[in-house]
């Protein structure tokens, strides 16, 4: 009677195994869900402060839209006329304006971008997406490779109106970093002029951006002191960007 007894047990375990690793499974998704999320945020939600025409800063935290792309900071496009205007600058501002008008903004997290950057989807309080207002008033650019054409729509509507960036002529955003980028490591400061800057500059004491007067001498500090880098917060190479 005991073999009889011992094998049914066994089958009954047996069974209870199975249904518990490959029946329901709620378990073991449970602890997939829970590991693949372990790296994401709540929403952010608060005052912004606006770096530029695509970053804000909430709580400290620097937030950059998803699936957009605004001129940078330093950028500058040409109007109807052919002229040169601050068209980086002007985003920003339109940004900061649109954002005052409904505050605060909740940003639903996407993922973190290489810089450490929150990156997301923002609303204001009143609902309006961010990303799609700034494209639909030229003043940022629906960017395929991360939206996969989401805000496509909107700048086909801002590009019709003649808004915006889209007045005149202008890089992409993309291509403006690039050449920039590719610029600056084929013009390196020379000796003679390392040697005239020493001159008047000093990596002691330290310096905030808001000592400082000029892009070329937030620059030096950058490549030649060791705090450097805290001029430059979100490490996209240029720093105090209110002055560069």
């Amino acid at each position: 009677m005991r073999l009889p007894l011992i094998l049914v047990i066994v089958v009954a375990l047996a069974a209870y195994a199975t249904h518990y690793f490959t029946g329901s499974g709620d378990q073991l998704r449970g602890l997939d869900i829970a590991n693949s999320t372990g790296s994401r945020r709540a929403p952010i939600v608060g005052i912004a402060s606006v770096i530029d025409g695509d970053t804000i800063e909430i709580h400290g935290q620097r937030v950059r839209f998803n699936g957009i792309d605004a001129p940078e900071s330093r950028q500058y496009c040409n109007d109807a006329s052919a002229h040169q205007y601050p068209c980086g600058r002007q985003a920003a501002e339109a940004l900061a304006n649109f954002l005052a008008a409904s505050q605060p903004v909740q940003c639903t997290f996407v993922s973190w971008d290489r810089y450490r950057r929150f990156v997301g989807d923002c609303r204001r309080a009143d609902g309006v997406s961010v990303a799609s207002w700034m494209v639909e008033h030229g003043q940022a650019l629906d960017w395929p490779r991360y939206s996969h054409g989401a805000y496509a729509q909107q700048q086909t509507n801002a590009e019709t109106a003649k808004v915006g960036i889209w007045i005149g002529t202008f890089d992409n955003p993309w291509d403006w970093r690039q050449r920039h980028a590719e610029s600056a490591s084929k013009s390196p400061l020379g000796l003679v002029s390392r040697r005239q800057v020493a001159q008047s500059y000093s990596c002691q004491p330290r310096r905030l951006c808001t000592q400082i007067s000029s892009c070329e001498e937030a620059r030096w500090y950058l490549a030649n002191c060791s705090w450097g880098s805290k001029l430059d917060r979100d490490s996209d190479g240029i720093p105090c960007e209110g002055v560069c």
